[in-house]
């Protein structure tokens, strides 16, 4: 059996006494085996990247920037042998996988503009022959707990910016897909990172509160659920460290009845059962907004739903399995419940079988009707191939729903009127906004995150926010006197 090692100073280590196996979701079948670090292998990994701090902060940001330009270069030569990895453990089809790797070559590319991103500001003559200016330090040791949903994705958006900006990183990925931070860790290394700049640990809740403990270690990321955010949030916050912690969503697209049907319909297929719904982003409620809106909307969407191509996410059909048989199970149940709670399920993918792959975690698109915001299907992330379409009356409904609810990661509005989506964009709670686009994810140099429960902490992800996030602010004051000066006894001014 395959063992997927750490990646610590450089070096691939193996030494934990626990494991835990990596699954190919298609077949069901352990492939892999991965460790499990002690308290103890993660004091070892922030050795690693202690020590190799102080040079890698000393390295100018231009010399920086080359290493992340050698690496954009690896990266779009190996784009397909990672999308290749990230299916076969996490089981997105194939060109999906494709487009992950594109979206955090992104933030590589952003991240390859570090010198001009680290410029200060300068001021001459503050006062009477004194300057002033400022400067961006690095960190120190920062780390990036990852979710099992974008296995390259999500760690692209942490390590480039953190990396450019002149820290070392540890990443701690999930466990149920963790290959893909290996491979990026290997090109890294080709790239010409010195040895302990980047470092991979693998592990659990153990490997987790010893990285949240761990004095040395001055920043993490976290994207995750909800209820763990706000643990890494608390913990590592009452630890002295700065945190940004990502949770979870409950996307809403309001289709008002002046929309193009048509296109809102691809756009709810797409943005609700692409990835098999595994997705912050994803579309999980469509609001309607008049039951004649509602009534089209469904009796045009069902059929595809019902039609969607389910397969082994390698042979790139529309839906691969989801992640592991406890989550596969975890969302069945919560469609049981919207039966059991009242709600019209118009689309039933529980039954759903794939011929050959009788072990795979495969569970057809689920398509709810007549969903209420009082019900555990609308309240709570599924994270799954279940869509829920909720009627109301009127606009001022339509955004009280997504306004009342406790995450705000992202929402949508399909119309043709300009003046509805623009008071739409301007009053909902959300902090990512889409107008006629579902899934409306910030490109590399604007910032990732929503508002309310889906985040703790006041800076985004990537963009901007990721280079505020990496580095400290530090402003100096100069004058050079060409006499001796009296003391001052009150409180400096600048004249």
């Amino acid at each position: 059996m395959t063992i997927i090692p750490h990646t610590i100073g450089g070096m691939k280590i193996d030494a934990s006494h626990r494991h835990a196996d990596v699954y190919d979701p298609a077949t069901g079948a352990v492939v892999k085996r991965v460790p499990l670090a002690s308290a103890d292998e993660v004091r070892a990994t922030v050795d690693a990247a202690s020590a190799a701090f102080p040079a890698w902060a000393e390295t100018t940001p231009l010399n920086r920037a080359r290493v992340m330009f050698k690496f954009k270069e690896l990266l779009e030569r190996h784009a397909g042998d990672l999308a290749a990895i990230i299916t076969a453990e996490h089981g997105k089809v194939l060109s999906d996988a494709r487009g992950e790797v594109t979206r955090g070559l992104e933030v590589v590319e952003f991240a390859c503009g570090i010198p001009h991103l680290l410029k200060g500001e300068h001021s001459m003559n503050v006062g009477r022959e004194v300057d002033s200016w400022t400067e961006y330090a690095p960190l120190g040791v920062v780390v990036g707990i990852t979710p099992f949903n974008f296995p390259a994705m999500v760690p692209l958006w942490m390590f480039p910016v953190a990396i450019a900006c002149g820290n070392t990183f540890v990443l701690k990925p999930s466990e149920r897909d963790p290959s893909a931070s290996i491979f990026m860790a290997d090109l890294l290394k080709q790239a010409g990172l010195p040895d302990g700049v980047f470092n991979v640990v693998h592990g659990d809740k153990v490997a987790v509160d010893a990285l949240l403990d761990e004095p040395r270690v001055q920043a993490i990321s976290f994207v995750g659920s909800t209820p763990i955010a706000e643990y890494i949030y608390a913990r590592g916050s009452a630890n002295g460290k700065r945190v940004q912690a990502l949770g979870g969503a409950k996307n809403h697209m309001v289709v008002l009845p002046d929309a193009d049907l048509d296109g809102a319909v691809s756009a709810l297929l797409g943005a609700g059962y692409g990835s098999a719904g595994e997705r912050c982003m994803a579309i999980s409620v469509a609001v309607c907004v008049g039951d004649a809106t509602a009534d089209a909307l469904v009796a045009k969407l069902a059929p595809k739903v019902a039609a969607l191509k389910i397969g082994p996410g390698c042979s790139d059909p529309e839906m691969g399995p989801l992640v592991t048989a406890a989550h596969r199970d975890k969302v069945r149940g919560y469609v049981d419940a919207g039966v059991a709670e009242g709600a019209e399920l118009v689309v039933d993918g529980r039954g759903h079988r794939v011929d050959g792959h009788d072990a795979g975690f495969f569970l057809g698109g689920c398509l709810f009707d007549r969903v209420t915001p009082t019900m555990r299907i609308y309240r709570e992330e599924i994270f799954g191939p279940v869509l829920c379409v909720v009627r109301v009356p009127d606009f001022e409904t339509a955004l009280k729903l997504v306004n009342d609810h406790e995450y705000g990661n992202g929402t949508a509005i399909f119309t043709r009127d300009g003046g509805a989506a623009r008071e739409f964009a301007h009053r909902v709670q959300a902090g990512m906004v889409g107008v006629n686009v579902p899934i409306p994810v910030p490109m590399a140099f604007h910032s990732f995150g929503g508002w309310k429960r889906s985040i703790f902490g006041p800076l985004h992800v990537h963009g901007p926010d990721g280079v505020r996030f990496y580095t400290r602010l530090k402003t100096i004051t100069a004058r050079w006197p060409e006499d001796a000066r009296h003391a001052e006894f009150v409180m400096p001014t600048m004249k």
